[in-house]
């Protein structure tokens, strides 16, 4: 969720900035040219009120124009800017450099037409610092309310360019500097908000696997998610008290059914001296008491299976799987049934050693049950990166693929194998066992025929 809270945070805080920064870069542009454009209008004054008292086509000497010839070559001798003052009909009065000479068309004729009109020009076309551009600026000399000369200055913009981009780098660095700085935040910000979602994700799935007593510390994040947590965690309790009242009921009843059970079973067994011997009824009855029996034991196992903590502790799981198959092997020779044990003769995982061996005696029994005399069910023993595993694989009728999917419910039986002694609690209780200590039980066809149920425990501890 961080992955992709993240970069919208991003790409929102990086457009803001943007939508900040060409403005401020615009801006920068417009502040250096018409710092510029400033200067020029000042020096269009100055050379005006020069030009303004200097006697219209004098031949020869003229003192004020020599003056105003010299400023304006001291002019661009320093600065390198082009200026001159010219008569209506585009005769200079005084210019320099003395090759430079009016354009014909363009932005400096149209300045010149716009200044014999008897007003300054209009601000030049904004230079960019791409651009090789030039600012032209004209004002009108003025005597006795007629335009008699316009003053033109052509200015490079080499500077002022050069100016605008040291300006636009700084806005460039800053905008960086706030970017990184954004994406500190927004991680910090992101971090502090999905942490309750991540602590409640982690709680979740350690009710769904069993750890009941997992909480949530409703102390950090956005109050939205704090009331979250506190929520999440009622929910918990309640749950938890349903499933302990339903523990409680189940223990209870099966606890306390067993005493009218067994009084119930010694008064048939009275009945069954005054009745013939052989008597089929009352073998019936017989048979289905005891499997009433069977069920309650059953049921009490799994309200244990479910309430008690797993005693998880590294555990050699080819050792102890071994040690089933010995234990099983003269019910298999009984029966006729080949069992065999191979794989990883040593390999350690973490597991609740008793919910293991109480869960492989449960499959170990279902598969000799269900494999005929003369085949064979085979124990392998595995080893993986993240978990060990224990495969029982018998060579009986097995399941569709209809009944896999229902294979551990409680109480649930196959249809063809009604007949067969059990209550159809073993897999469940096996399921709960697992799951206390971290494992996993899994079901799938046999080829060619048959069943094959994988147990997984963990290789690593609780605490990684």
């Amino acid at each position: 969720m961080r992955t992709r809270l993240l970069p919208l945070l991003i790409v929102l805080m990086a457009s803001v900035l943007l939508a900040l920064g060409f403005p401020l870069a615009v801006s920068v542009a417009a502040a250096q040219q018409q710092g510029v454009v400033i200067d020029r209008i000042d020096d269009t004054a100055r050379f005006a009120a020069l030009a303004q008292f200097i006697t219209e086509r004098t031949h020869g000497y003229d003192e004020r124009r020599r003056t105003l010839q010299t400023e304006l070559e001291t002019y661009d001798s320093v600065y390198g800017i082009r200026a001159g003052v010219f008569y209506r009909d585009d005769s200079a009065m005084a210019k320099a450099p003395a090759t430079w000479r009016l354009p014909v068309e363009g932005e400096g004729r149209e300045a010149f037409n716009e200044a014999l009109l008897g007003r300054r020009s209009h601000d030049p076309p904004q230079v960019w610092p791409w651009q090789d551009g030039r600012v032209v600026v004209a004002s009108p000399v003025v005597r006795d309310g007629d335009v008699i000369a316009v003053v033109v200055i052509d200015s490079p913009t080499a500077q002022m360019r050069s100016d605008t981009l040291r300006g636009w780098l700084v806005i460039a660095a800053g905008e960086v500097v706030a970017m990184l700085v954004a994406v500190g935040a927004a991680i910090r910000l992101t971090g502090w908000v999905l942490l309750p979602v991540r602590t409640l994700d982690v709680a979740a799935h350690d009710i769904a696997s069993g750890r009941m007593r997992s909480r949530v510390a409703a102390s950090g994040g956005p109050p939205e998610l704090r009331r979250l947590a506190r929520s999440f965690n009622e929910m918990a309790d309640n749950v938890e008290d349903v499933l302990e009242q339903q523990r409680a009921f189940v223990a209870d009843a099966s606890h306390q059914l067993r005493n009218p059970l067994a009084a119930l079973l010694l008064r048939i067994e009275l009945l069954a001296l005054e009745l013939p011997e052989g008597n089929e009824e009352i073998a019936s009855v017989r048979t289905e008491g005891k499997r009433l029996g069977q069920v309650l034991d059953d049921l009490l196992d799994l309200a244990l299976a479910e309430h008690a903590a797993a005693d998880l502790q590294l555990t050699d799981i080819g050792a102890l799987t071994a040690e089933r198959v010995s234990s099983w092997r003269p019910v298999a020779e009984e029966r006729g049934v080949r069992l065999r044990a191979d794989g990883a003769p040593a390999v350690t995982a973490w597991t609740d050693p008793i919910a293991l061996s109480s869960a492989l005696d449960a499959i170990i029994d279902n598969a000799l049950k269900f494999t005929p005399a003369d085949e064979e069910v085979r124990v392998t023993v595995a080893s993986g990166s993240e978990c060990v595993t224990v495969v029982v694989a018998d060579r009986g009728p097995g399941l569709t693929e209809q009944e896999l999917e229902r294979v551990g419910d409680r109480f649930w039986r196959s249809s063809q194998h009604q007949n067969v002694r059990g209550s159809g609690l073993g897999l469940s209780i096996s399921q709960a066992l697992l799951a206390a200590s971290r494992g996993s039980l899994a079901y799938e066809r046999h080829e060619p025929h048959g069943l094959r149920v994988t147990v997984s425990v963990p290789r690593n501890g609780p605490h990684g």
